[in-house]
């Protein structure tokens, strides 16, 4: 990545709004490998301090392309964007990786970390993520039913959640 402009920062050093970077900003989650990998715009999710690491946490429905690939690796990439990119993250959001290459229509260029994951070269800031724990969010589990009423009732599955050490944090 050091190539790429990037250079290796703390998590603790990420500069900015956390809650801002991802509700309104958004994210691409992106998952696989060299051969074969898939991503998504999500505003869903957080960082913080768990089990003495630093983690973000993320969720991925399971009607989602992306999803088989968040099951099937070990780590995943959450990239962040300047405003100029908003249309990417439009369309990433929008097409589904079984039916085009979103990445090409998107215009993004792909990248690989060293640690073999995707991630893209127009990003600003690049978590590389190594997921610890996952799961299903379940009705019966809200104690507060407006996320359900809201955004369960005719939308597809519960989300499935995915809480991941930052392994690495790149930046330009």
């Amino acid at each position: 990545m050091k190539s790429l402009k990037y250079r290796q920062i703390e998590p603790a050093s990420i500069e900015g709004n956390l809650i801002k970077k991802i509700a309104s900003d958004w994210m691409l989650v992106t998952a696989g490998d060299k051969q074969k990998f898939n991503t998504m715009t999500a505003n869903w999710g957080g960082m913080g301090y768990l089990w003495n690491k630093p983690v973000v946490f993320v969720f991925v429905r399971p009607e989602r392309y992306t999803y088989q690939f968040m099951e099937s690796s070990d780590g995943f990439t959450l990239s962040f964007f300047d405003e100029t990119c908003r249309d990417a993250l439009n369309l990433c959001g929008s097409k589904s990786g079984r039916d085009c290459d979103k990445v090409a229509e998107a215009g993004l260029t792909p990248h690989f970390t060293e640690l073999g994951l995707p991630s893209f070269r127009e990003a600003r800031l690049v978590l590389e993520c190594h997921k610890l724990y996952a799961y299903t969010l379940s009705r019966n589990d809200f104690i507060d039913g407006d996320p359900v009423r809201i955004h369960y009732s005719t939308k597809g599955g519960f989300h499935k959640m995915y809480i991941a050490e930052i392994a690495r944090v790149w930046a330009k």
